[in-house]
């Protein structure tokens, strides 16, 4: 009796071990090949730690090439210039496709005529309550803004008194700050890192002249620095370029992404508090 009870326990710890495998293998995915291919629209982990971000100039007067920055595949960061044109609208579009917003604030050079950088300019002839007065009625101005970059401002950077009226106001703010450098005198980055304000710095212009050929030697550089480089920041422009930069970077985003992925401007900020 206790030999054929023996027999049926086994025997049904037989069927339950097969019952429970089945159920177990019908569970599973079956591997055709199939299970290999993700869905493009639901988020990949990223396994690239490199980064790119490129931050397109001058949006806000209706500028050539517009249409096609904004319709890049990729995230970006749009710098729009205050008192102008289109201003609401280039900023209103480019949050309404996801990019990040900064302003552009036009700033002195140490060579050119004031009347090229626009209403509100930032020059270093100016006392601090009105240099204070059209840094904030500048960010007031472009929607969105979560930070600023300077255009041109070879002369308005190297100067201490008025950086540090920026970087104060940054700091107030909560905004991050980005410098163009158009100087190797530019004091942003020191004053921003005493001060504790995020900020970045331009490592390259992919059209600081106009033509196709430079641009896309611009981007062969460009490139040399993804290899080289755990990030890399870039800027180019809307306007007389705009159309030529725009085709550069779409034909050259496959490339960029087997090394690196782009991320908008507020991924690159190191804060360098003392």
């Amino acid at each position: 009796m206790t030999m054929i009870l023996l027999k049926k326990n086994a025997a049904t710890r037989r069927i339950s071990l097969a019952v429970t495998m089945g159920i177990s293998l019908f569970l599973l995915p079956v591997h055709s090949g199939a299970a290999d291919s993700l869905n493009p629209n639901q988020p990949v982990a990223e396994s690239k730690t490199k980064k790119v971000a490129i931050v397109i100039d001058d949006f806000g007067n209706n500028m050539e090439g517009t249409t096609e920055m904004l319709n890049l595949p990729i995230p970006f960061t749009v710098a729009v210039m205050p008192f102008l044109p289109s201003t609401k609208q280039d900023a209103q579009l480019a949050h309404d496709k996801g990019h990040e917003v900064i302003l552009h604030l036009p700033m002195e050079p140490v060579r050119g005529k004031k009347s090229w950088l626009g209403p509100g300019a930032i020059t270093t002839d100016l006392s601090n309550d009105e240099i204070h007065k059209r840094i904030v009625a500048a960010i007031e101005d472009v929607p969105y803004a979560i930070g600023i970059n300077n255009h041109m401002g070879s002369k308005a950077t190297a100067d201490e008194r008025v950086m540090n009226i920026l970087v104060d106001i940054c700091k107030e703010k909560n905004l991050i700050l980005l410098d163009s450098r158009t100087t190797p005198h530019s004091l942003i980055g020191k004053l921003a890192g005493q001060k504790g304000v995020p900020f970045s710095e331009n490592q390259l212009f992919f059209d600081d002249l106009y033509t196709y050929s430079h641009i896309s030697k611009q981007m062969v550089k460009f490139k040399k620095f993804v290899k080289d480089r755990e990030l890399v920041i870039a800027i180019g422009h809307v306007g007389p370029p705009g159309k030529k930069t725009a085709q550069v970077i779409k034909e050259a985003i496959p490339t960029i992404q087997k090394e690196a992925t782009f991320v908008p401007l507020s991924q690159t900020v190191n804060l360098n508090a003392r």
